[in-house]
């Protein structure tokens, strides 16, 4: 046998090309087109294929893959014998990723397959999701882009090189760290950088290793939480421009009000299984234009030292 070839349905059923079962979970007894093609970008079907005992290849639309479909591709990956894993998955365009073992291979398909997370509609807060990707144009070395390319180049790997380059590129300020509670998934926070003052210089220290969603603004928090847990499940980066109202009050005793800040959120991992996001934030003035080359410098910030990161409870 020199090639195998099956797909998975959306329901997780295993069938044949060309199959009275493949025909059936089709819709269409006798297809004039590319009925394999058509499913797999359209219905949530899986192609997966040996080549050659050598090579596995997995062809998917990931925003349209059930989770049924998913379990039942982990499965089968976990008794493949071959040595090299080819992802070819479909978003704005084709693309292909090649690993090493099973094992990666699931996790690769698990964030490739994460819902698409859609914030909560509130009176109090809006976001407006940005596309990312110029950020990591090799012509962006300065703000936000820096920060994506860095996440880039580090395969999503975190240590402590990450802060160094926050600091040379003026981003510290503008950084937040926060790490997950094992028991509960949680967001805790674990660094917040001079710029974040909305609620007061004190809460920057006192507020590390507490949940986000236990903030002065509690309602903030909760929504706020959301966006991490998103993030480091699909292990994408985020680029929002958001709009809030604080109801809670700084030092100074005056309530912020009707902030819009541009924020960038990136997975990182630091273990085997753990992961972490960390936050560059903007505040941005009203109407002020958005964008990967608009000015980061915020009045007033200061650059806070890096904290050493302890581990999740």
């Amino acid at each position: 046998m020199q090639q195998l070839t099956m797909l998975v349905t959306a329901a997780g059923k295993w069938v044949l090309p060309d199959s009275d079962e493949f025909h059936a979970a089709l819709g269409d007894p006798d297809p004039d087109y590319d009925a394999v093609g058509f499913a797999v970008r359209n219905l949530g079907f899986v192609k997966f294929q040996v080549l050659d005992r050598l090579v596995t290849e997995i062809e998917l639309c990931p925003r349209n893959v059930d989770l049924r479909a998913l379990l039942a591709l982990e499965e089968l990956l976990g008794e493949v014998g071959t040595n090299l894993f080819r992802i070819r998955y479909l978003e704005d365009e084709w693309r292909s990723e090649i690993s090493a073992s099973a094992e990666h291979t699931v996790t690769r398909l698990r964030e490739l397959c994460a819902p698409v997370f859609e914030p909560p509609a509130t009176d109090r807060f809006s976001v407006e999701p940005q596309d990312p990707t110029p950020l990591f144009a090799r012509d962006q070395d300065e703000g936000f882009g820096a920060m994506a390319r860095k996440w880039r180049c580090s395969f999503g790997n975190f240590d402590s090189g990450v802060m160094g380059f926050a600091g040379k590129t003026d981003l510290l300020p503008l950084f937040a760290i926060f790490d997950f509670e094992r028991s509960t998934n949680r967001p805790l926070f674990r660094f917040m950088g001079g710029a974040h003052r909305w609620a007061g210089d004190s809460y920057r220290f006192d507020g590390l290793g507490q949940p986000v969603e236990s903030m002065p603004d509690r309602e903030y928090g909760s929504w706020l939480a959301q966006f991490y847990r998103s993030v480091a499940g699909s292990f994408q980066p985020r680029f929002d421009r958001v709009s809030a109202i604080m109801e809670y009050q700084n030092e100074a005793g005056r309530p912020r009000r009707s902030v819009q800040f541009e924020r960038l959120l990136l997975p990182w991992r630091t273990g085997a299984d753990a992961v972490l996001v960390t936050s560059c934030t903007r505040l941005l003035p009203s109407g002020a234009p958005s964008g990967a080359g608009a000015n980061l410098r915020i009045a007033g910030s200061d650059n806070s030292s890096a904290i050493k990161l302890p581990k999740s409870s």
